[in-house]
């Protein structure tokens, strides 16, 4: 069992809302622990090191704040890593079971909100929605012609949990369904509705292509100048999944030059993300705050579950542990 001398002292970080106080109930595990909320993201090591150095355990919201070696080993006093969600690709596990630091998950989330945003981004960037909104607002009307989507091909790159639910809103869209990944296969294929094709026919095919992949060694710069250049120029490329799968370079520069219709993402290689982004100006982007799983439902199981994973701690009876 930890005992709270002061009270243990817990950080939790990437609060963009100001919500995460009134979502749980944090008073619960006074006078034990106190929880300090940042609503501020801090990128640069230094001023992250400098704000984490006196507390002993970190919740993350996810991966918007990577916990690597070089962090990790400059917080002497941190003893638990609470992470919503069930994986993190973010946290160094080698360097925190080097510190005998522990890593903890929390199972509450809306496996239905990436998704729900995914069709949302595909709708609204075919047919022009937030081209067309902001004409409206500034004064003006119609503008430009939307893309349909009936008849024309899907393409999944990835078909797991969320690819699946993404390839039947295509199905109920009237659109033709075809997927890749490295260990699809054609019969796991077509009981999703989708036809498993191979990858470079899948850029070579799609209308639409949404990727829906884990990142790790293997998705990693999956999506090169290679992939991009072999897609049509009339088709759009969708990311809710992460930044770094599509090379960002290259996908900037099919899309200045033209040779893609336009892409919507929501994950970036970098956030929040740069002011001077091209990826906030093109005119072909739609881009979204990587907003996939911040959804209400998500939100009021994550938090709950953090605090009753830093309880479970405190009684020296942890839950969710996680091995990386």
């Amino acid at each position: 069992m930890v005992e709270a001398t002061g009270g243990v002292k817990i950080a939790v970080l990437d609060d963009y809302q100001n919500i995460g106080r009134s979502l749980a109930d944090w008073a619960s595990l006074a006078p034990r622990a106190q929880a300090v909320f940042f609503h501020d993201h801090a990128a640069d090591i230094d001023q992250l090191a400098a704000r984490l150095a006196d507390f002993e355990v970190v919740m993350l919201m996810r991966e918007r704040t990577p916990m690597g070696a070089d962090l990790i080993e400059r917080l002497p006093k941190l003893k638990l890593i609470v992470t919503v969600g069930m994986w993190n690709a973010s946290i160094d596990f080698d360097a925190a079971k080097a510190r005998s630091i522990l890593v903890c998950g929390t199972p509450g989330g809306d496996p239905a909100a990436t998704p729900a945003l995914t069709w949302g981004l595909v709708l609204a960037v075919t047919r022009g929605i937030a081209v067309q909104a902001a004409a409206l607002r500034a004064g003006g009307w119609q503008v430009g012609l939307g893309t349909d989507i009936y008849g024309k091909t899907l393409g999944v790159l990835g078909l797991g949990k969320i690819g699946q639910v993404v390839a039947g809103f295509g199905k109920a869209f009237g659109m033709n369904v075809i997927a890749w990944s490295q260990n699809l296969t054609a019969e796991r294929a077509g009981e999703c509705g989708a036809e498993r094709v191979e990858k470079d026919e899948l850029f070579r095919r799609a209308d639409v292509l949404c990727v829906h992949l884990k990142l790790g060694e293997r998705t990693r710069g999956l999506v090169g100048a290679r992939e991009l250049d072999l897609m049509k120029n009339t088709a759009y490329l969708v990311n809710t999944s992460r930044g770094p799968i599509v090379d960002e370079k290259a996908l900037i520069a099919v899309l200045e030059e033209r040779k893609i219709a336009g892409a919507a993402l929501d994950v970036f290689d970098e956030e929040p993300l740069p002011q001077d982004h091209p990826f906030r100006y093109l005119p072909n982007v739609l881009a979204t705050p990587h907003i996939g799983y911040v959804s209400e439902k998500t939100y009021r199981g994550a938090f709950p579950d953090a605090v009753e994973g830093i309880r479970a701690w405190l009684d020296g009876k942890p839950v969710r542990v996680l091995q990386g």
